[in-house]
């Protein structure tokens, strides 16, 4: 069983979805820069944009509704990722069911390592995107094993440029440094041991309690560094792929 699940992520187009979402982006480290890279970058798409395991679609909000036409798409299973979107297109994670030449835009944020033929679906990526068009893709380089079983890869920059060397431009950014990689474990360890899934667990909640202002200093430090750029960007959170046809 998992033992800490991630919580899945949705968009925010409600009071309590703002608070959750904003409010996830000082804990979560590694959504807080994927929304950071997907931010700088889609807000400027136009035309048909398709967001491949969409999930909830988190960042559609972040596209301009006048100037673009957004399709998403995600598994048939994908309740298992604890999403429900009836707003989607389901594929079988593989074949993107569109024709070729389709798409000025492509989103696809944490999908790849869920995917065992990752190579057939950039290929499609790469088959229903326009000449030209822009891409972001996003993976984790130092996350915990999730969605058990259905995790299978994590990808070195060097695998990176191979994957993706039929795009006319692949550019690959690290996303943090070794800094908010290990204040990401210890906030995971944190809140793992907060809510702990066996019951003698329980006696050590006023531990972790006291623990707390050592973790807000640690949230602190995770943040400036990133905003400064402190760090090894060796062993990063992630990286974010930017890619044009």
């Amino acid at each position: 069983m998992e033992g800490f699940r991630p919580v899945n992520h949705t968009p925010p187009t409600s009071f309590t979805g703002k608070i959750k979402f904003y409010g996830r982006m000082f804990l979560d480290l590694q959504i807080f820069t994927i929304y950071r890279d997907v931010k700088r970058e889609i807000p400027h798409y136009t035309g048909d944009v398709l967001d491949i395991g969409c999930g909830q679609s988190p960042y559609r909000f972040l596209l301009s509704s006048k100037n673009t036409q957004y399709f998403g798409i995600d598994i048939v299973d994908a309740d298992k990722f604890d999403y429900s979107n009836s707003d989607i297109t389901a594929f079988n994670g593989e074949d993107i069911p569109f024709e070729e030449e389709k798409f000025n835009g492509v989103i696809c944020t944490e999908v790849l390592e869920h995917v065992q033929h990752y190579q057939k679906l950039i290929d499609e990526m790469y088959r229903v995107m326009k000449p030209g068009a822009k891409g972001i893709v996003t993976i984790p380089w130092s996350a915990r094993y999730h969605y058990i079983p259905y995790d299978y890869f994590r990808y070195t920059p060097s695998s990176l440029k191979t994957m993706f060397s039929r795009f006319s431009v692949a550019k690959i950014r690290p996303r943090g440094s070794d800094i908010s990689n290990i204040a990401n474990k210890l906030i995971v360890l944190w809140f793992r041991n907060l809510f702990p899934n066996q019951s003698w667990k329980w006696i050590l909640l006023p531990v972790w309690i006291m623990f707390s202002p050592l973790l807000a200093a640690t949230v602190l430090t995770a943040h400036l560094s990133i905003w400064v750029g402190a760090g090894s960007t060796d062993d990063p959170l992630g990286y974010t792929i930017i890619l044009k046809k």
